[in-house]
């Protein structure tokens, strides 16, 4: 089955974006003339946060936008941002988390939307105030196993984003959770900036820092048969605001990303083999003006695989 092409819509919200975002139904438009396969859909304000389209006729307008315009939905970035985490005290309490997956997961399931994005929700080098490391997993791995139990049933795909910006960063650290989780619906999402900025450049890991000679190639052969979703963008080996990845565009002169060997690495070696494939500009300055060249860039790998 060939590949299908989509672009996270929150790279036109985010960072440069926030003050003045562009609207999710132009995103879409424009998606639709550089004739891309669908939309990965920010669960954020001001694009499609489940408070602004409370009711299923509201999300049905979401849906049709996008039907209309001939794109597919690749999956939703939901918004866990701002809330208490899932290994807080507060997340605990009451099953809070549990509770804000399911409404998250209500708002893919009425978009049409086969995969739900998390991540672990605090600090990489602080944690959770007041608990330790260990206390932090345990909570998270059990949360997330019973996460992923309820999106199976229900058809949507569970994938886990580790990046820089969240604790439990490093490569071993990334494989040994979702083998903690283990529920064969609980994947990592690969982000190929993040694989960088954590696996080359160790950013902010909590000692002993973590690298692989291998850098995102290793990195990605390290999560054989893990890989649930899939992010594509260079990296400059940066963060945005000394806090997680700058999604670096393919062509430019500073990207340290060999797709090369990188996409075979992830696609033959890893074992991904979803329909989509998602470009990542997330907090690129020129994101609305680089989507075009970034579809071309990845279109001879997407003929070829």
């Amino acid at each position: 089955m060939a590949k299908k092409l989509s672009i996270g819509s929150w790279a036109y919200a985010f960072g440069p974006y926030e003050d003045n975002p562009i609207p999710f139904d132009t995103v879409v438009r424009r998606l639709s003339e550089l004739d891309f396969d669908g939309v990965e859909v920010a669960g954020f304000k001001p694009h499609v946060h489940p408070e602004d389209h409370p009711m299923k006729s509201d999300r049905d307008k979401i849906k049709n936008l996008i039907a209309v315009n001939n794109l597919g939905i690749s999956g939703l970035a939901a918004d866990f941002w701002g809330t208490p985490g899932p290994a807080t005290d507060e997340g605990q309490e009451d099953d809070f988390y549990f509770k804000l997956f399911k409404k998250n997961l209500q708002l893919c399931l009425d978009l049409g939307a086969p995969a739900i994005r998390v991540d672990t929700v605090a600090d990489p080098e602080a944690g959770v105030e007041g608990i330790d490391r260990k206390t932090a997993w345990n909570r998270i791995v059990s949360v997330w196993k019973r996460c992923a139990q309820v999106a199976e049933e229900n058809g949507v795909r569970m994938v886990w984003e580790f990046e820089p910006g969240y604790m439990f960063n490093k490569p071993s650290e990334v494989v040994q959770l979702v083998e903690d989780v283990g529920h064969p619906n609980f994947k990592v999402m690969f982000d190929t900036s993040h694989a960088y900025t954590c696996a080359v450049m160790a950013a902010r890991q909590p000692e002993p820092k973590e690298t692989l000679k291998g850098g995102v190639v290793e990195f990605a052969q390290m999560l054989k048969g893990k890989i649930g979703h899939l992010h594509l963008i260079n990296s400059d080996g940066t963060l945005h605001d000394g806090e997680t990845s700058i999604h670096y565009p393919f062509d430019g002169p500073d990207g340290k990303i060999n797709f090369d060997e990188v996409i075979p690495a992830i696609v033959e070696d890893a074992g991904y083999n979803g329909d989509w494939w998602t470009i990542d500009l997330c907090f690129w300055p020129d994101a609305w003006e680089v989507t075009e060249a970034s579809k071309k860039f990845l279109e001879p790998y997407l003929e070829r695989y």
